[in-house]
């Protein structure tokens, strides 16, 4: 029931369109007894959308591609994390002061930590982008040893050596063998579902593959590494533990982890 009591959140972002978020918040907030509505905004100019979120009493918003790091500047104040990492997916309206975090770091450890122990693993992530930032900094905070492959060189580099680790192109990731691989690029995401970061040679037994793609729920790249034989962890795994974070940001509740997924993995049948 929608009155003039209930709280606006929003996803502010470019593509929004593909998004879940709404659909998992909305039915998180109908079972913890939340007055609060998520709607998707596709926005072309941040800085005008985070001024709407002052002057409209939004209080929170998702922050996605590609606006993870511009966003920065334009916040009061920025958490630890989020500074470390380099940007914020997650704002916070409090009296009208906006307040930056990153939940993407655990939403990327949090299902592989259930598989195995990050320390000391050699860990290639795709990419270099916001998402990237967030899974390398709670990889090396989980002391893993970290690849970066990147097709930008002087982006790749940088993240490489922001968490101390190792820089290849693109192209040469096959030349590498990780025990764990990250997609954090867009590749393979609806509708170019025919595209994949890595070829199929690539995967080994035994390697732990993970995409952050979580539309399709299993991307060709995962495809290719469950026919090799490896642990495969789908988006949707690092989507909704990000999302429970928000969540628990945005109510100050624990989330409702079993319902959130079971809603966003409905919406796929």
């Amino acid at each position: 029931m929608i009155d003039s009591s209930t709280e606006l959140y929003g996803l502010f972002g470019d593509p929004v369109s593909h998004s879940r978020g709404p659909l998992m918040h909305s039915r998180a907030f109908v079972e913890a007894g939340v007055n609060g509505v998520y709607l998707a905004f596709k926005i072309r100019d941040i800085k005008k959308g985070i001024e709407s979120v002052r002057e409209l009493g939004i209080r929170g918003v998702s922050i996605t591609i590609p606006f993870k790091e511009s966003v920065i500047p334009l916040l009061d104040e920025v958490d630890g994390l989020a500074r470390q990492v380099g940007a914020v997916n997650t704002i916070i309206n409090k009296n009208n002061r906006l307040y930056g975090y990153n939940t993407d770091c655990r939403g990327a450890v949090e299902p592989l930590k259930k598989l195995c122990k990050i320390k000391d693993k050699k860990i290639c992530i795709l990419g270099a982008g916001g998402a990237a930032k967030a899974v390398a900094v709670g990889m090396k905070n989980e002391e893993g040893r970290i690849i970066i492959a990147n097709r930008s060189e002087k982006r790749g580099r940088a993240l490489a050596g922001q968490v101390k680790g190792e820089f290849v192109s693109l192209v040469d990731v096959n030349k590498l063998s990780p025990d764990i691989i990250i997609n954090t690029t867009s590749l393979g995401m609806t509708p170019d579902i025919d595209q994949a970061p890595v070829e199929r040679d690539f995967f080994k037994k035994n390697m732990i593959v993970m995409d952050i793609v979580y539309n399709p729920l299993k991307t060709r790249m995962l495809k290719d590494a469950e026919s090799q034989g490896c642990t495969i962890i789908d988006g949707l795994s690092m989507f909704i533990n990000q999302g429970a974070a928000q969540f628990e940001l945005f109510t100050g509740l624990k989330a409702p982890f079993d319902l959130m997924r079971k809603t966003v993995l409905a919406s796929f049948i």
